[in-house]
C-alpha cells in the first residue's frame, strides 16, 4: 500500500478575521492537492493564530478564547476534506472537555465528514503553568483508507511507551504535529521522533509552526521544520529522512510512503526491533 503525504510548515502571522485564517489553510491544502497528496498534516497550536484577531477592545485574545472558535474550525476543515477528497490532520486546536478543562487536541478530518480527536497526552510545564492545560486520558488509533494511523503531539513523541502502544494497536504511521520556539526544543522532538521510527519500524510525519505572533503570549517565536522520517534500514534513505523542509520557511513537503516496506523490514530487516522486543519483560498495552 502506497500513499502520498504532505506536511505544512505553517506560517504564523497576525490576522484580523477567521476568514483570513481559512484562506491561508486552504492555500496549503490546494497546493498539496496540486501535488496529488492524499494526507496533509498541519502543526500543533496552529489555531493560536486566531488569538491575534483583535477583540472588542482591540487587544489579542487569551488562550481561554480559543475554544470559542471550535465550531468554525471543525466546519472549515470538514468542508475542505470533502472538497479536496483529502485526509487532513488539522494540527491541534484548544478545546474544552466536559469538565471545562482546556485540552490541546489533534483533529483528524476524513472526506466523509468523520472527525477523530486525540488530546495531547503529555503536557509541558509551560502548557500547565501558563495556559492551565489538562492532559488527555487515552490513546486512539484511526483506520483510514490506506492504513492505520495515530496522532501524537510534540511532547508525546518524547515518551517511547506511548508510541509502542500505538504500534501495538496497529498504527504504521504516526502524525506528529509540533510547536517549538527554539532549537533545543525542536531537536528534542526531532531526535526522539527518529528514535521512535527505529524502535517501532514505523513512519513518522512531523511538522512545526514557523513565523511569529508578536501580540500573543508564548507564541512570539517559532522554530520549525517539516519532515517525513523512516526506519534506518536498506529500503529507506540512509539518514532516515525521506524529505524535510527548509528550517523556518513558509512551505510544504511531500513524500510517498510504502507501507509494504515496513512489513518487510519487520520480518527480515538488518535489525528487527519490533519483532525482537522482550514482551516477557515489558508487555505491550492493547
Amino acid at each position: 500500500m502506497r500513499l502520498r503525504v504532505s506536511a505544512v510548515q505553517y506560517h504564523l502571522h497576525t490576522i484580523d478575521s477567521f476568514e483570513a485564517f481559512a484562506a491561508q489553510v486552504e492555500h496549503y491544502i490546494r497546493t498539496a492537492d496540486e501535488f496529488g497528496s492524499e494526507y496533509i498534516l498541519f502543526p500543533e497550536f496552529m489555531t493560536t493564530q486566531l488569538m491575534s484577531i483583535p477583540d472588542e477592545n482591540g487587544k489579542a485574545r487569551s488562550i481561554e478564547a480559543l475554544p470559542d472558535f471550535t465550531d468554525a474550525y471543525i466546519e472549515l476543515f470538514q468542508g475542505l476534506a470533502a472538497r479536496y477528497n483529502m485526509i487532513i490532520i488539522g494540527g491541534t486546536h484548544v478545546i474544552r472537555n466536559d469538565e471545562g478543562k482546556l485540552l490541546n487536541a489533534a483533529h483528524l478530518f476524513m472526506p466523509d465528514g468523520t472527525v477523530g480527536v486525540q488530546p495531547k497526552l503529555h503536557i509541558t510545564p509551560t502548557e500547565v503553568t501558563e495556559w492551565n492545560m489538562g492532559a488527555g486520558d487515552g490513546l486512539a488509533v484511526f483506520d483510514t483508507p490506506k492504513g492505520r494511523i495515530a496522532m501524537l503531539t510534540c511532547y508525546d513523541i518524547e515518551f517511547p511507551e506511548i508510541v509502542r502502544m500505538a504500534r501495538a494497536k496497529g498504527a504504521d504511521i504516526i502524525f506528529c504535529p509540533s510547536c517549538t520556539d527554539d532549537r533545543q526544543g525542536f531537536y528534542r522532538v526531532r531526535y526522539c521522533a527518529h528514535a521512535r521510527t527505529i524502535e517501532n519500524q514505523i513512519y513518522i510525519v512531523t511538522t512545526g509552526t514557523v513565523g511569529s505572533l508578536p501580540t500573543v503570549d508564548f507564541m512570539r517565536l517559532n522554530y520549525g521544520q517539516a519532515a517525513v522520517l523512516t526506519p534506518n534500514d536498506i529500503p529507506f534513505p540512509p539518514r532516515g529522512i525521506m524529505v524535510e523542509g527548509e528550517i523556518n520557511g513558509d512551505m510544504i513537503v511531500t513524500a510517498d510512503l510504502d507501507l509494504s516496506l515496513l512489513h518487510e523490514v519487520r520480518e527480515r530487516g538488518s535489525v528487527t526491533t519490533w519483532r525482537d522486543r522482550r514482551t516477557d519483560l515489558y508487555t505491550d498495552w492493547k
